[in-house]
């Protein structure tokens, strides 16, 4: 008996798992695996939380770069549903297309055919040099969407001359360890995004 009551509880666990989208998709789930390789190290951190924060807020994401991006909802949709692609690929593809004023099915399109060579390479084939003054614009952009999302953000050093108000703020606030998946400032301002008030225990994940 106690263990039907068992099984029983490990099937409702299971269900609202399912339901509510608890944990985080793995390398092994994403079309392409996970080695974004955009030659920062920033930058792949920051595209690696994307990917937590895209697996349990599908939509405000998809929102951020349809709003943002001029990403078409339907191509963001099925990038992340059909072609199980990473959040933070289809981020970063977004962000390049948006940089070059090129849509961004252009880019996806090339990182469906070059992804092996990591997007360091398809990027600067598409004119934008890891480096470059370019690629930090790129880097600068990833700051507002977090605000957006009501996420935290820690900025390297190369950021920090962006935002020299953030510079200031401690790295590390008492009872509070540094990291992507952490809260590490306020945003600047009253968010501009969507389901933020579901999203207050983000940085948690």
């Amino acid at each position: 008996m106690a263990m039907t009551w068992r099984a029983r509880v490990g099937a409702v666990l299971v269900a609202a798992a399912a339901t509510l989208g608890w944990g985080s998709a793995s390398a092994q789930d994403y079309t392409f695996g996970w080695n974004p390789r955009t030659g920062d190290v920033w930058v792949d951190t920051w595209l690696s939380d994307m990917n937590r924060y895209g697996a349990r807020y599908h939509d405000p994401f998809v929102d951020e770069m349809v709003r943002y991006y001029g990403a078409p909802r339907d191509l963001v949709v099925d990038l992340l549903d059909q072609r199980h692609w990473a959040p933070g690929d289809v981020y970063f593809a977004c962000a390049i297309a948006s940089a070059l004023g090129r849509p961004c099915r252009y880019v996806a399109d090339a990182w469906e055919r070059d992804h092996a060579q990591g997007w360091g390479n398809v990027a600067q084939g598409l004119g934008i040099k890891p480096g470059s003054a370019e690629f930090h614009r790129l880097k600068k952009g990833f700051v507002p969407s977090y605000d957006r999302w009501g996420r935290g953000i820690t900025l390297d050093a190369d950021l920090a001359r962006d935002f020299p108000g953030r510079a200031k703020e401690p790295a590390k606030r008492k009872g509070q360890a540094t990291g992507p998946a952490k809260k590490t400032h306020a945003p600047a301002g009253k968010s501009k995004g969507h389901g933020n008030a579901k999203q207050k225990g983000a940085e948690k994940d």
